[in-house]
């Protein structure tokens, strides 16, 4: 099986309320860029990558089509299934961009897939589970709504609520979180989010006032550096996330003793290749994570529910998607990608087991051959 075509579609997904917000960002409407890989088998595999606007972190989407033009010449007549040598090309190619190439990468296991009639999932080692645990990401704003919209996020079914922090006084960060854990259930999993907008002085404050407090504290501050600097400061575990780029990073994190577990995303360490390593590595450290990614439609979400799927259950923490916080996705032919209960079914069919409603989305953006 050859790559005979490279396709390139554009989407706007919406978010739902009209802005996502987040200690030092705030997103309306996000840019989707799907790859569709087409061989010459009739297989056709699809990737997506949409970054989480372009102050979020390096990546965005015009850096996302530039990057996937800059390779996608070089990997026709290449083998979608041989996934190493692919991403050897695409390094060979180019330098860093791991979040377009996420993309491609995605796209050649979903061809993979297809062409041994198996799921992602299973390729990938396979799980004894028809759904995955999913979280939900609880936006800044007063205690009592805070503590409201926690509660109706558990009742819904999620038992992992993640607390938006930072870009505010540390006082109503503390204040937020002190009447979340006072009024949902004592065992559900609290993590807080401040996405890089404290200082380091500020997490230390922040876990002093909520010592009583089971719970988690992710990505705080925005280099690595700094929250080397937290080790043995804090009564909470430390969850890496934005600082997260690369396997070696996530080697340094474990035995710097620097993370406790990490928000892991699909785009940001180059898609299901490296992402496998990672996994793999967490499991033989038993360093707990996420599966999730900035945002995207179906076929993001698709792609982290079958690696979470292959994540062991005593370290999975569960896999955040875009979709409830999305108004309108882009047209598929299969059933949408969305929690029930808490919990995320895994797709079914082979490869990521969406497949787009391509006469709904009208020509590529732009295509290569």
């Amino acid at each position: 099986m050859k790559i005979t075509q490279v396709r390139v579609y554009r989407h706007r997904l919406d978010v739902l309320g009209g802005r996502y917000k987040m200690s030092i960002s705030a997103v309306e409407q996000l840019d989707s860029t799907v790859v569709a890989l087409v061989t010459d088998e009739g297989i056709i595999g699809y990737g997506e990558v949409t970054p989480l606007g372009s102050s979020y972190q390096p990546e965005h989407a015009l850096g996302a089509r530039a990057a996937i033009e800059e390779m996608a010449p070089h990997l026709i007549g290449l083998d979608p299934r041989r996934t190493l040598l692919v991403y050897g090309v695409m390094d060979n190619v180019l330098n860093g961009h791991n979040y377009a190439k996420c993309a491609i990468d995605v796209a050649c296991w979903d061809a993979t897939g297809k062409a041994y009639d198996e799921r992602l999932c299973d390729l990938l080692g396979g799980t004894k589970y028809r759904a995955v645990r999913s979280y939900y990401g609880v936006m800044p704003a007063s205690a009592a709504k805070t503590a409201e919209s926690a509660k109706r996020r558990e009742n819904e079914g999620y038992t992992r609520l993640q607390i938006k922090a930072g870009g505010r006084p540390l006082s109503e960060d503390i204040e937020a979180v002190r009447a979340v854990a006072a009024e949902v259930d004592p065992t559900a999993q609290l993590l807080v989010d401040p996405n890089r907008g404290w200082t380091g002085r500020d997490a230390m404050e922040f876990s002093i006032a909520c010592r009583d407090i089971p719970l988690s504290i992710e990505q705080p501050c925005r280099t690595y550096s700094e929250h080397k600097a937290l080790v043995g400061r804090l009564h909470h575990p430390l969850f890496l996330d934005e600082s997260t780029t690369d396997v070696s990073t996530v080697i340094d994190a474990i035995t710097d003793g620097v993370a406790q577990g990490f928000g892991m995303k699909l785009s940001r360490v180059g898609g299901i290749t490296p992402l496998r390593a990672i996994r793999d590595i967490c499991i033989h450290r038993s360093i707990p994570l996420t599966i999730d990614d900035t945002w995207g439609g179906d076929i993001t979400a698709a792609a982290t529910v079958h690696m979470g799927a292959t994540v062991p259950d005593h370290i999975y923490e569960g896999t955040w998607i875009a979709q409830p916080y999305t108004s309108k996705s882009y047209a598929c032919l299969t059933a949408p990608v969305r929690p029930k209960n808490g919990k995320i079914p895994i797709p079914k069919g082979p490869g990521l087991g969406v497949e787009p409603d391509l006469h709904a989305w009208g020509e590529p953006f732009a295509t290569y051959s």
